[in-house]
């Protein structure tokens, strides 16, 4: 399998945006659209449990900054 084709437990991509979560957690993509969508009423159903850990797995907010 190439490089690109494995998965890890590692997400792909990490952000930083200040003030959206505390400087010590981090919060997955996933994580983040199933809070949003329950807050407006969404019920969530099998379905939004694996794409939130899709999601997670693609991409994590905040946290604290990695050294390059």
């Amino acid at each position: 399998m190439s490089e690109r084709g494995k998965r890890t437990d590692e997400p792909r991509h990490r952000v930083r945006i200040p003030g959206f979560t505390r400087e010590d957690t981090e919060v997955g993509l996933g994580d983040a659209v199933a809070r949003m969508t329950t807050a407006v009423g969404i019920r969530p159903c099998g379905g939004c449990g694996r794409r939130a850990e899709s999601l997670n797995r693609w991409l994590v907010i905040g946290g604290v900054r990695t050294p390059r």
